[in-house]
């Protein structure tokens, strides 16, 4: 059972965020939004795992873009 977490607390710390980010945009937790993707990947036979990755590198493009400066002196 320890190797299960070990192994969710991994993806969950080095995976790109998009559901986390998705569930604070829309007000909900983030398992109810991971759980919904799993019920849509298996009614559309993967088609949502390519919806996933646009996500993914939308949200990374974003970040690469905006970047959040925490002080006067980061410009």
């Amino acid at each position: 059972m320890k190797s299960i977490h070990s192994i969710r607390h991994f993806f969950e710390l080095h995976g790109f965020g998009v559901f986390s980010r998705l569930a604070d945009r829309l007000g909900m937790r983030a398992v109810n939004v991971r759980l919904f993707f799993i019920y849509i990947s298996f009614i559309t036979v993967g088609l949502s795992f390519g919806i996933y990755i646009t996500l993914a590198f939308l949200l990374k493009l974003k970040d690469m873009i905006y970047t959040k400066r925490s002080s006067v002196f980061d410009l």
